[in-house]
Parts: structure tokens; sequence; C-alpha cells
């Protein structure tokens, strides 16, 4: 009597199953992202000027404090994945929302604004944050660049560019939310009690040279005038091309500066000062390249807005992930002092902005 002859099963390969947790994990992040989106369209919460990427991270955070240990640790690959290659693919499809056309519109004044708020912020910030607070260079650039740029895309620019910890994109991220947020309201009862002693352009560079995230500038100059939020606009999608000069620009300043170690690290044997090895900004020179082809309209206006509706949703994903790798602890060690050189930076883009607004338009208007 034969019998038969049973193959006992394959077992899965490492990298079988490596590639099925980190799918898994993408996913993960993408209904997560979902979820934020459908959140951040509620009335109140779109009310208040948070956006998709702002909620994102802060749901993301909660749920890796609260609930991370209910995911697979083989997810963790597609989480990772999402908030550091997703990350720059959707950076440098932000491009397609700027146009030369529109930055030649506000003329020299807006570009000279936009330039001077975007430097002297910068280097405001980073003196401030490590001289001052005494902050790490990767946390002090990180807040200066939410608030000189963009906000949080800015912030998710530089992380990825630094290759720094999530914890300091999240730190950098509440300065944004906390001063862009108060701008979106305080701005608007300044300008209209007639303490900015600005006219309407000079409100439309101010409000755009100043305020934190696009969204936080429209809804602060749409309670001014039309063309005001016309010329805010315009001028804030200047600061947001002004991200891929400045990427190169302090990406090199930061390679030619030693990293300064931990004492964790030195512990661990790395005592010694060492260079840090940035990656090549490729999603800074695609950045650009999506600003020509937009400005060239060599795509459909329904394939931008489509396009533009997935970089949202990329970037959310990314702010997400950035969200849920992020730990509470880790935020405490440096959350005041990273929030103390937030505050300073916007006193200075009130005041210093203002200061800038008034001397543009009265030099170059």
């Amino acid at each position: 009597m034969s019998t038969a002859h049973l193959t006992a099963p394959t077992p899965a390969s490492p990298t079988g199953s490596f590639a099925r947790g980190r799918l898994n994990g993408i996913l993960f992040v993408a209904l997560f992202a979902a979820a934020v989106t459908r959140i951040a369209a509620i009335p109140a919460i779109a009310g208040l000027g948070l956006s998709p990427l702002i909620v994102g991270i802060v749901a993301g955070a909660i749920y890796g404090n609260a609930l991370r240990d209910g995911m697979p640790d083989s997810w963790a690959a597609g989480v990772n994945f999402s908030a550091r290659k997703l990350l720059r693919i959707a950076v440098a499809f932000f491009g397609l929302r700027v146009s030369l056309q529109e930055i030649a519109q506000v003329g020299l004044p807006g570009l000279a604004e936009s330039v001077l708020i975007v430097v002297s912020t910068l280097a405001i910030g980073t003196w401030a944050g490590m001289k001052i607070m005494k902050l790490d260079r990767d946390t002090a650039l990180l807040t200066a660049a939410g608030s000189a740029i963009c906000g949080a895309a800015a912030v998710l620019a530089f992380e990825s560019t630094l290759q720094s910890s999530p914890h300091k994109s999240a730190m950098a991220v509440g300065s944004v939310v906390l001063f862009g947020t108060l701008s979106m309201f305080l701005y608007p009862v300044l300008f209209n009690a007639g303490w900015l002693h600005l006219d309407t352009v000079g409100a439309g560079l101010f409000f755009g040279g100043t305020i934190h995230e696009v969204a936080q500038v429209v809804g602060a100059a749409s309670n001014v005038s039309p063309e005001a939020l016309h010329i805010a606009t315009i001028v804030k999608m200047t600061r947001v091309m002004l991200l891929v000069p400045v990427l190169l620009a302090v990406g090199l300043w930061v390679n030619r500066r030693p990293l300064r170690v931990t004492g964790g690290e030195a512990a661990a044997g790395n005592a010694q000062q060492k260079p840090r090895k940035l990656a090549v900004p490729w999603f800074a020179l695609g950045f650009l390249a999506f600003v020509v082809v937009n400005s060239l309209h060599v795509l459909p206006t329904a394939a931008t807005s489509t396009l533009n509706s997935l970089d949202t949703f990329a970037l959310t994903m990314a702010m997400t992930a950035l969200g849920i790798e992020t730990r509470v602890a880790q935020i405490r060690q440096a959350g005041p002092r990273a929030l103390t050189t937030g505050l300073i930076l916007y006193v200075w883009l009130i005041a210093g902005g203002w200061g800038i607004t008034w001397a543009v338009q009265h030099l170059l208007g």
C-alpha cells in the first residue's frame, strides 16, 4: 500500500515577509490619511485653517503614543517609507502649485518681500534657536524653515534633506500650528482696526510674506478684500518657490559644519564630531521642474487639479507617518525651547515683517 507523499509548506522568505509588511504599513498609513482628510474637511476644523497635513501629524502622534502597540512590527517599514521616500516625491509635485507667471504679477516688491522675509527669518531662527535656546541644529533649522517658507511643507522638505528625527519635525510643526493659527485671526483684526497703517496692497504683501501656512494666508487675507487675498496668495507662493534655492544653500552650509553628537552617541563610541552626509535634494530639483511645467501650461487644468489633490493626500500620508513615529517623551525634552524659538520668530515676523513691507512699498512700489 503506497503512502501519500506530503510536502511540508515552504516558509515565507524573509524578503517576501518584509515586502508584505511594508505594503501593509503603507496601506495602513493611506487609510489613516483618508480618515484624516475627512476629519480636516469638517467645517469646524477647516474654519480654523488647519490643513489635512496638520491634522495628520496630530492624529498620527496620538496613535503613535497611545495605540502603537496594536500595529504589527513588520508594518514599521511601510510607515518609514511614507515618512521618507513618499515625502520626497510629494514635495517635488508641490511645484505644480506655483507658476512663474503668478510670481511676475507681484513684480519686484513681492519678490523682494519674500526673499527678505525668508532669509532674515531663517538666519534669526537658526541663531536664536542654537545660541539663545540651546536647541540642536536640526530642530532650530526646522523651526526656522516652518516660519520662513511654507509651514509644514517646508518642515517636511528640510526634514528629508537633514535626515533628522521625526520628533524634531513634530516640534517645528507645532510652532507652525500655534503661531500660524494665531496670525489668521490676529492679522485681520490689526488691519481692520487701522493699527498696521497699510493699504490693501501692503496688507497683501504683509499677510503673504509673514503668515506660515498657505491655508492660513488665505483665511486671513480673505477677511480684508479680494485684492489683498490675490496679492497675499501670490506672495506666499513666491515664498514656496524659494524652497529650492534655500534647500540647496542650507544643504551646503550644513554639510560643511560638523554634526554635534549627543552624550549617548559619545558613550557608544562616537565621541568625535563628524560631518553629516546629506541626501542630494533631488526632490527640490523636481519641485523646480514642476514649477516650469506648470508655467508652460503643458498639462490640462483638470490634470493639474487632480495631481494637486493626490499630492495633498501624499503629503498628508507623510505627515501622518511622521506623527506615528513621534514620541511625546522626545518632544518634552525640547518642546518649550522650540516653542520659544517659534515665539521669537513670530515677534520678528510681525515687527520685522511690517518694517520690510513698509520699506518694500515705499522704495520699490
